[in-house]
């Protein structure tokens, strides 16, 4: 089984800006700071196209940190989101980018493995729901992808999540219950992806449930990439996550409740030849 920390050699990050971070230098956000549930300061990118749009709220993958989404948090403002990206305890530095929340953990000596940033996620959410009085959307990439599925269980201020490369990972060491049970009853909208190889294990997700039309496993034609880094700017193959990520969003029309405007169909369409959907 693929690990949730797994890497593709092709998507190395390089030192000559072919990455996400080569778009930061236009200071599209405002650095913003808030307590995690044991106090340790977290920081985060804040990307506000308007006040009245929802919030997405943007966690990344093992060894990275919330540059993950630069360049891609500017093209969900112009598809209607607010974006906050977070830097988790669980992470590291992309390219000449630090991820401060680690640095902060690794200077007091806090722990910072996967389910440490348990917690950075669940302040993150309360930070984003209490800043714009709605619920919020996930999105998730390798570890913090399983991790937000979870959140998204329980949380009532969460309205839809968005996965990429999430698994049962944490079943099967044990310190998580059987993702694809607790998903059986899952109403929420969601859309989960991942490279085309760890498919299998996202599909396995939604094993022995009925979904809704809301809530779409979309397979890649092309090899994809693990988590997020499939939306960076100019990625080989990533336009065709774009592609259906859009579809979905459009259709994804949240009140301030965080609930799906009424008389909204979702997904009455063919994605071909660029993708499927599962």
């Amino acid at each position: 089984m693929l690990s949730c920390g797994s890497d593709k050699t092709s998507d190395t990050i390089s030192s000559d800006g072919n990455d996400s971070t080569a778009v930061a230098e236009e200071k599209t956000f405002t650095k913003v700071e808030f307590p995690s549930l044991d106090s340790l300061t977290i920081s985060a990118n804040l990307y506000e196209a308007d006040p009245s749009f929802p919030l997405m709220i943007l966690f990344h993958q093992r060894g990275f940190c919330k540059f993950e989404y630069a360049g891609v948090a500017e093209r969900f403002n112009k598809l209607g989101y607010n974006c906050l990206a977070v830097d988790l305890r669980c992470g590291g530095p992309i390219a000449n980018e630090p991820n401060e929340t680690w640095l902060r953990a690794v200077e007091q000596n806090k722990p910072t493995e996967f389910l440490d940033a348990d917690q950075d996620i669940a302040a993150a959410i309360q930070y984003g729901y209490e800043k714009y009085q709605r619920p919020v959307v996930l999105v998730g990439s390798s570890y913090s992808s399983t991790l937000v599925i979870f959140h998204a269980l329980t949380n009532e201020h969460v309205a839809a999540v968005i996965s990429f490369s999430p698994g049962n990972y944490f079943f099967y060491d044990g310190t998580k219950p059987d993702l694809t049970s607790e998903l059986i009853k899952f109403e929420k909208p969601f859309f989960f992806t991942a490279a085309k190889e760890e498919m299998p294990y996202v599909r396995e997700l939604v094993l022995g449930r009925q979904r809704t039309e809301n809530q779409i496993v979309f397979a890649p034609e092309g090899e994809g990439h693990h988590g997020a880094r499939a939306l960076w700017p100019d990625q080989v193959d990533g336009e065709e996550y774009w592609a259906a990520l859009e579809l979905f969003l459009q259709k994804l029309k949240l009140n301030k409740k965080g609930v799906l405007k009424s008389g909204l169909l979702f997904f009455n369409f063919i994605i071909s030849p660029l993708a499927s959907i599962f």
